[in-house]
């Protein structure tokens, strides 16, 4: 049984293997979202194992294929391109963190309980 499937490829290898692969790294970007808006710890946790776990698998797949010359890994960025995206991305970050603390010093500042009932006698009486 198994040699007929083997001779009834629908897709030949290299590309049902690009496919998974493909399918593995749709995964890792849904399960790192899951887990960014997941409130529950235990729900995080679960989906933080599950996107490393395809990402374990994911490498390993890659390595796979390329080590026999199945997948083309892209030309090396030059140096300066990825400093140059770093150094954008800890901007990000920084203006993001300052952001938050702002937002944050501000709502601490700005929220007073009010314990001034009016202390005006009513004159209804």
């Amino acid at each position: 049984m198994n040699s007929q499937l083997q001779n009834m490829d629908i897709l030949p290898l290299e590309d049902l293997l690009n496919t998974i692969l493909c399918d593995l790294k749709r995964s890792v970007r849904e399960y790192t979202t899951a887990t960014t808006e997941s409130n529950c710890p235990s729900i995080r946790q679960l989906f933080t194992e599950m996107t490393n776990s395809t990402l374990k698998l994911q490498g390993d797949l890659y390595q796979l294929m390329s080590q026999n010359n199945m997948y083309t890994a892209p030309t090396p960025a030059p140096r300066t391109e990825v400093s140059k995206q770093l150094q954008s991305a800890q901007q990000t970050i920084q203006k993001a963190q300052q952001f938050v603390q702002q937002r944050v010093a501000n709502t601490n500042t700005s929220y007073q309980p009010q314990s001034n009932v009016s202390s005006q006698q009513s004159n209804y009486m």
